[in-house]
């Protein structure tokens, strides 16, 4: 699932489109979760596994332009190679083999400023070489949508875990060859597990408290350093909601790229 901002509104996004590993209900117990806390967003609710011929079409666009070629290499032959190293530029190495398709990445960097992490900038060539924008099993791989959506919806802000913002600059790549709008990034300190993991989709993870929500949104209040009230945990939830939004200010949140939930 993935929050957006366009224009002052609010957009909800299901990225289900790795089909084979969506849980029955999952995408429904989220949107019920998001209103259980307050959350509300405008317009439909958008599911990537409803939109693939959109990102069947800007792929065949990057094809017409000699952008993109067949990979015919297994996870288990880049085992031990850093980067992919470009076997398949030519011909796919294997014939006859399925075949992802790998987006031909050049070499320079790509820097931007985000409002959370400050200057970031990597060479995506150097870091991970051709990425792949379509699966062997013919899924659409989250970079290519993800780029996609978000100008398809004139998506302005993206906000989310700085276990992220290795990828963002793929994503700001894949934006400059499809002439797309690139949003403002803010990249903020992933919440950790007791064990120092992140939290994760996992039967490890400490899950959301399906009893009353305050406690749970006073604690994350205190995380992003708002220092509320004691008072505020007898609030209403658009009370709460209300002082939050207040005295938000971005500049406030570390910039460390993991922040332990329970300290």
């Amino acid at each position: 699932m993935d929050a957006r901002v366009h224009g002052g509104r609010w957009l909800v996004r299901i990225e289900d489109l790795d089909a084979p590993r969506v849980v029955p209900g999952s995408a429904a117990a989220i949107l019920r979760t998001l209103q259980r806390f307050g959350f509300e967003w405008d317009g439909d609710v958008v599911r990537q596994s409803e939109r693939t011929d959109r990102y069947a079409a800007a792929l065949d666009a990057l094809h017409a332009r000699g952008l993109t070629y067949e990979c015919s290499c297994s996870r288990s032959q880049l085992a031990d190679e850093a980067r992919y190293p470009g076997h398949c530029r030519a011909n796919p190495l294997i014939p006859g083999r399925l075949t992802a398709t790998r987006l031909c990445i050049d070499p320079g960097y790509i820097q931007f400023t985000d409002r959370v992490q400050g200057r970031f900038r990597q060479d995506v060539a150097a870091a991970v070489g051709d990425i792949v924008i379509r699966r062997r099993d013919r899924l659409f791989a989250y970079v290519l949508a993800v780029v996609v959506d978000d100008a398809a919806q004139h998506v302005t802000h993206v906000v989310r875990g700085a276990d992220l913002l290795d990828n963002t600059p793929r994503q700001i790549y894949l934006q400059r060859l499809l002439q797309v709008d690139i949003p403002l990034y803010a990249h903020v300190p992933v919440l950790t597990e007791p064990d120092g993991h992140k939290l994760a989709k996992s039967l490890r993870s400490v899950h959301l408290d399906a009893g009353p929500v305050m406690p749970q949104l006073i604690r994350v209040l205190e995380l992003l350093d708002l220092s509320p009230p004691r008072e505020l945990s007898d609030a209403a939830l658009p009370e709460a909601w209300a002082w939050a939004v207040d005295r938000w200010d971005i500049k406030r949140l570390p910039k460390r790229l993991n922040l332990a939930l329970y300290r």
